[in-house]
C-alpha cells in the first residue's frame, strides 16, 4: 500500500453554524377587514388592562375599594363581589384550566387566533409598531432611515421613537403594579418617590420587559421563545380555519398580463405586511401567528387587478385539498376558479374534537361553579403538634396538643361552641377561651379574618388506647347544630 501524499488529502468540511443573524423585519401598514378587527381587539385589550385597576367596588369599612386587586399583604384576591382566600387557591387553578381548554378549543376551530389577535406580545408589538410608523414612516421610509448614516434628523427620530416606547412600557409596568396595590395610592407614591424598593424594582422589571420584548425582540419571541407554536399543531386538523394560500388558484405565478398564469402576480405584498416576515405561499409554518394581515394585502392587490378576493384567506386544509383536486389539469382562469370554489365545503365546526373540548370545558366549568356556590363562609383547620407526639402527665394521663385555625369570611363576628367526639373520658380544654352554659369552650371568630386557638385533649390514666385514636372536632351554633367539623387523631405509645 503506497503512502498518501499530504497534498492529496481533502480538508474536512467546516461544521455548519447553529447561529443565524437576525434579519430585521419591516412590516408595511395595511388596511382591510382583518386590520380593522385587530385594531378593535387591540383597543379593547389595552383599555381592559390599563383601566381595570381604577374601577372601584364598595366592600365596607376597612376593606379595599378596588374592584380587582391581588392584596398580597392581607392574603386576599378581590374580583368585584368575589373574595378568594389563600385556602381557595384551587379556584385560580380551575380558571387556568378553563383558560387552557378554551384556548385548545379555539385553536382547533380557528387556528392560532390567540397568537394573531389577543396574545399580549402581539397586542403590544402592534402598538409599538404603530408608534414606529408614526415617527419613522412606513416600511420603505424605515428601511431608508436605517440604511442612512447618522445625522441630527435620524438621531431625533430614533430618540423620539424610543422615548415613546419607554413611556408606553412604563405605563404598562405601572399598570401591572396596580393589580397588587391600590391604583391611586401606588401611582402617587411612584411619582413622588414614596414607593417601596420592591415596588420600584418590579415597576422597572415590567417596564424593561415590555420595552425589550415589544420594541426589540418582536417576532423572535413568537419564533424562538414562545412554546405554543411547537405543540399547537397537535390541536389542528384538516377542518381548522387557518390563514392559507389557495395555490390551486394562484399558481403558476407570473406578470398580471401574461398568458396561462394564475392570479398570483408575485408582488410579495403578503410578505411585506407580515409581522414575522414569512411567505404564506410556502404553506403552514411555525412562524405564522395567524394574524391575517396578508389577507388584507392580497385582497387589495386583487381588487386593483379586477380579480376576485380570497387568494389568501382563512381556509381549511380539507377545502384546499378538495379545490386543488377539482382543478387539476385545468388551465388557469375563470373556469379553474369556479371549479375550485364548487369543491369548497362548509366549515365543519361540529366534529369529535370540538365536542370533546366543549364537553371537558363544560364539565370543568360546572365543577368550578358548584364549588363556588357551595363553598363555606367559615372553615376549620386542625393541626396536631408533631413534637412531642404526646405528653404523659404526672398522674399517668396522656395529652395531645392541637392548633385550631378558624377562617371567617363573613364581615360580622360570630361565636361557636367547640365539641369533641372521642372515647369516653377524654377531656377538651381550649386555652384563653370562655365556656358556654354546657361547659363547652366558646370560640370567637374574627370578622373577615383568621383566628387561632390552642386546644389540649387529655386521655385519662389507665384507659387502653390504640397507638392512633380517631377524634373529631365540631363547631356548634347557638342551637347546637354542627356548623363545621374536622377529623384528626390522638396519638399514644405503642
Amino acid at each position: 500500500m503506497g503512502r498518501i501524499d499530504p497534498a492529496d488529502r481533502t480538508a474536512p468540511p467546516p461544521e455548519p453554524s447553529l447561529y443565524a443573524s437576525r434579519q430585521k423585519v419591516y412590516p408595511r401598514a395595511v388596511q382591510g377587514r382583518v386590520r380593522r378587527a385587530k385594531w378593535a381587539i387591540l383597543a379593547f385589550c389595552l383599555a381592559l388592562y390599563y383601566l381595570v385597576p381604577w374601577l372601584r367596588w364598595e366592600r365596607g369599612p376597612g376593606m379595599p375599594d378596588q374592584a380587582v386587586l391581588a392584596d398580597i399583604a392581607n392574603a386576599r384576591l378581590f374580583l368585584f363581589w368575589i373574595e378568594i382566600w389563600p385556602q381557595e387557591i384551587y379556584f385560580l387553578t380551575g380558571l387556568l384550566v378553563l383558560g387552557a381548554i378554551g384556548l385548545f378549543a379555539a385553536t382547533s376551530l380557528f387556528g392560532r387566533v390567540w397568537c394573531g389577535f389577543t396574545c399580549p406580545q402581539t397586542v403590544w408589538t402592534d402598538l409599538f409598531m404603530w408608534v414606529e410608523r408614526k415617527i419613522e414612516g412606513d416600511r420603505n421610509a424605515r428601511m431608508k432611515l436605517d440604511a442612512a448614516p447618522w445625522s441630527r434628523a435620524k438621531l431625533a427620530r430614533k430618540a423620539a421613537k424610543h422615548a415613546a416606547w419607554l413611556a408606553i412600557a412604563a405605563a404598562t409596568g405601572g399598570a401591572w403594579i396596580m393589580y397588587f396595590q391600590d391604583a391611586p395610592t401606588v401611582t402617587r407614591e411612584i411619582l413622588t418617590g414614596g414607593a417601596s424598593l420592591e415596588t420600584y424594582f418590579f415597576f422597572g422589571l415590567f417596564t424593561a420587559t415590555t420595552y425589550v420584548l415589544a420594541g426589540w425582540a418582536r417576532e423572535q419571541v413568537c419564533t424562538y421563545m414562545c412554546p405554543w407554536p411547537r405543540f399547537q399543531a397537535a390541536m389542528l386538523d384538516e377542518n381548522s380555519l387557518v390563514v392559507s394560500y389557495r395555490a390551486w388558484r394562484g399558481e403558476p405565478r407570473g406578470k398580471a398580463k401574461a398568458e396561462g398564469i394564475g392570479d398570483c402576480v408575485d408582488c410579495r405584498a403578503c410578505v411585506h405586511v407580515c409581522p414575522t416576515g414569512i411567505d404564506i405561499r410556502d404553506g403552514q409554518q411555525l412562524e405564522c401567528i395567524g394574524c391575517g394581515l396578508c389577507i388584507d394585502a392580497c385582497d387589495d392587490v386583487m381588487r386593483k387587478l379586477g380579480r376576485p378576493a380570497g387568494l389568501v384567506a382563512f381556509e381549511t386544509l380539507a377545502n384546499l385539498a378538495a379545490s386543488e383536486a377539482a382543478t387539476t389539469g385545468l388551465a388557469p382562469g375563470p373556469v379553474r376558479q369556479v371549479c375550485g370554489m364548487k369543491a369548497r365545503q362548509p366549515v365543519r365546526f361540529s366534529r369529535p374534537r370540538t365536542w370533546m373540548y366543549a364537553g371537558v370545558l363544560g364539565a370543568v366549568a360546572l365543577v368550578m361553579l358548584g364549588a363556588f356556590l357551595l363553598r363555606d363562609t367559615a372553615t376549620l383547620t386542625v393541626l396536631r403538634d408533631r413534637a412531642p407526639l404526646y405528653v404523659r402527665l404526672s398522674d399517668g394521663a396522656l395529652r395531645n396538643a392541637y392548633t385550631l385555625k378558624l377562617a371567617n369570611r363573613r364581615r360580622g363576628e360570630a361565636a361557636l361552641a367547640l365539641a369533641l367526639d372521642a372515647p369516653q373520658g377524654f377531656r377538651l380544654v381550649v386555652q384563653d377561651s370562655e365556656t358556654d352554659a354546657a361547659g363547652r369552650p366558646l370560640l370567637a371568630l374574627r370578622p373577615d379574618g383568621v383566628t387561632q386557638w390552642r386546644a389540649l385533649v387529655t386521655a385519662p390514666a389507665g384507659l387502653r388506647l390504640a397507638e392512633s385514636t380517631p377524634v373529631r372536632f365540631r363547631l356548634l351554633d347557638a342551637e347546637g347544630r354542627t356548623v363545621l367539623s374536622e377529623r384528626s387523631v390522638f396519638l399514644g405509645p405503642k
